[in-house]
């Protein structure tokens, strides 16, 4: 087992990494920006190095910065959790190069599935079902208009190097299509540094449903099920859940033998997921891998019983998985993730920093809360809004919904705004609670949820009330 573990990353995966490895007798060091001082995460570790002021290019993302770090702390290993460096194959390479262990699957591995056409054309290849759409990167306008054309609208740009929803567009017609080009391609370019973009038929009312993927250097690869990722924004995830209400045991092994089948074609070693579009007939098609550990990756562990970070850990050592066997992963009850961002959902999701000054986690049976944020503690408005994850787990999705709406209620985060008030509406919607909402879910309540909840704040001007 490794001896020490460099934590590459802020905020409550940060904890969870240093909590796991606590646990296995491992010794961890933070790393924190500036303002991130005063963060658990760099008191609960067993040492910390400031490696920058806040933002994330000088400190987060500060490569040289990072493993300067490391190297000063002597450790074995860096686990670089979700989100600044976590796909960065470059940063995975320099890891090697430096005799420390990169806890995620290979340099190669990142690259073949952090490239978005490079990875439908594998699975295209090994028999992954894909959505139609383009091979390599649109040249320009007029490549852009008989794409379209040749698979009809609407479409969908996307980022070659996306993620997070940064650098998609949907488009319904020419005119559309012309002037999103560019955004999504100007988008790209400052998310990523990579201006490429493709295009894709967009369908119109999917489910996003995710496996949850674990390899070993061994030759074990199984799957964990699958977790249900259709209550969403701008294609960024608000809620999900395990196992899906939209899916059989049939469906599953389908879609779980594609999923292990999407991994074994890069040669996948680590915790990963792999995502598919589900459509209203029961067909789905392979969306992207991401070669990480997962923010909903909770409500896996509660259903599962297993713990997935310690299984990168231990994976990255080179030990066997825990359970080999794609037979004997138990698939107990119901959970649901609500992330709770720091965010005014009936604002357009402005963000809301500041400092928290009445806090009250909810708790009780089957309840889980995985945050960084205490009463005092202020959102930085450097990083993500995510202030942290709550989930729950039940004998079935019924308990499990019961169980989330009185933790919801128990839930106390003053003065700043939050996506509280939002869950709580999505939980009472009887779309959600019948299993049968779509991607275009939020879209589709959000406005009357809003004009409500501003009526019910005593904001609504009277010249919006007459219209």
């Amino acid at each position: 087992m490794f001896s020490k573990i460099l934590v590459a990353n802020r905020g409550e995966i940060a904890l969870r990494v240093i909590r796991a490895c606590k646990e296995m007798g491992v010794r961890t060091v933070a790393v924190y920006s500036e303002p991130d001082t005063d963060s658990p995460h760099v008191h609960l570790a067993d040492e910390a190095v400031c490696i920058g002021p806040a933002p994330s290019a000088q400190s987060y993302l500060n490569i040289p910065a990072i493993i300067s770090a490391a190297e000063i702390t002597d450790v074995d290993a860096i686990h670089p959790g979700y989100g600044f460096l976590a796909e960065n194959a470059h940063f995975a390479e320099i890891c090697e190069s430096c005799q420390i262990k990169f806890i995620g699957p290979s340099p190669q591995a990142i690259h073949s599935m952090g490239d978005k056409m490079a990875a439908r054309e594998l699975m295209r290849k090994v028999g992954v079902p894909i959505v139609a759409g383009t091979q390599e990167a649109v040249k320009g306008k007029e490549d852009a208009l008989q794409i379209a054309k040749k698979i009809k609208y609407p479409v969908i740009i996307k980022a070659t190097s996306g993620g997070g929803g940064r650098g998609m567009r949907v488009c319904h017609n020419d005119v559309r299509l012309v002037s999103a080009l560019m955004t999504a391609q100007t988008e790209a370019e400052a998310a990523f540094g990579n201006p490429a973009v493709y295009i894709e038929k967009y369908l119109e009312k999917p489910k996003h449903i995710e496996f949850q993927i674990l390899a070993d250097t061994h030759g074990h690869t199984v799957h964990l099920y699958e977790r249900d990722c259709t209550i969403q924004r701008r294609h960024q995830k608000l809620l999900e859940e395990s196992p899906s209400p939209a899916i059989d045991w049939k469906l599953r092994k389908r879609m779980g033998d594609m999923a292990l089948k999407a991994a074994r074609a890069v040669n996948y070693v680590s915790a990963g997921t792999v995502e598919f579009l589900l459509d209203e007939d029961g067909r789905f098609y392979f969306m992207e891998m991401n070669t990480r550990v997962q923010v909903e990756h909770g409500i896996t562990e509660l259903v599962t019983g297993i713990d997935i970070v310690k299984e990168q850990i231990r994976i990255a050592v080179g030990e066997k998985l825990s359970i080999r066997h794609q037979d004997k992963i138990p698939l107990r009850g119901h959970a649901i993730e609500c992330r709770i961002n720091a965010e005014d959902p009936a604002n357009n999701f402005s963000p809301s920093p500041g400092k928290i000054e009445r806090y009250n986690v909810p708790g009780g049976p089957g309840v889980r809360m995985d945050t960084h944020a205490y009463s005092g503690y202020k959102v930085l408005p450097f990083y993500d809004s995510l202030i942290g994850k709550l989930m729950v787990v039940g004998r079935n999705r019924g308990e499990a919904i019961s169980i989330m709406q009185r933790a919801l209620d128990e839930f106390v985060i003053e003065p700043i705004k939050t996506t509280i008030p939002l869950h709580k509406e999505i939980l009472k919607n009887p779309i959600f609670r019948r299993g049968q909402m779509h991607t275009d879910f939020i879209q589709r309540i959000m406005g009357e949820w809003s004009d409500k909840n501003t009526e019910e704040s005593g904001t609504t001007s009277a010249s919006e009330k007459e219209k």
